[in-house]
Order: structure tokens, then C-alpha cells, then sequence
């Protein structure tokens, strides 16, 4: 009776083993597809960052430039009040 205790325990181990390593070889490569996913994410996030920098700089650009125009029309503005001021 004992050896067939053994022999069911035997049993019973050398399948959870089998159990076991197959959960392992799954863990694996979830792992690795994780990881595949996450790269391919970051990446996705890096370009978005970039194109949102690049839209930051042209919006302060554009704000540059609407600061000189209305620098230039205040410029211009006051050259023609000169211009057509009338003399006492």
C-alpha cells in the first residue's frame, strides 16, 4: 500500500511539474509581449511628445510674431497721426 501512496504522490508531482513549467513558458512570453506592447506605447507617447513640443514652439512663434505686428500697427498708427496731425 505504501508504494502505491508513492506512486500516486510520484504522480502527482511530476504533473504539477509539467503544470508548472507550462505556466512558466506562459508567463514568459506574456512577459514578452508586455514588453513588446509597452515599447511600441512609448514610442507612440515620444512622437506625440515631439509633435506637441513642435506645436508649443510654433504657437510661441506665431505669439512673437502677433507681438511685432501689433508693435509694427501701434509704429504705423502713430506715423500717420504725425503725418496727418493738423498744425495750429
Amino acid at each position: 500500500m505504501e508504494t502505491n501512496q508513492q506512486g500516486k504522490a510520484e504522480a502527482f508531482f511530476k504533473d504539477f511539474g509539467k503544470k508548472l513549467d507550462q505556466f512558466l513558458v506562459e508567463v514568459k512570453d506574456a512577459g514578452t509581449r508586455a514588453e513588446a506592447d509597452l515599447k511600441k506605447k512609448l514610442e507612440e507617447l515620444k512622437v506625440a511628445g515631439e509633435k506637441i513640443k513642435k506645436e508649443a514652439e510654433n504657437k510661441e512663434r506665431w505669439k512673437e510674431v502677433e507681438e511685432n505686428l501689433k508693435k509694427a500697427g501701434d509704429e504705423l498708427n502713430h506715423a500717420f497721426k504725425s503725418a496727418f496731425k493738423k498744425r495750429d
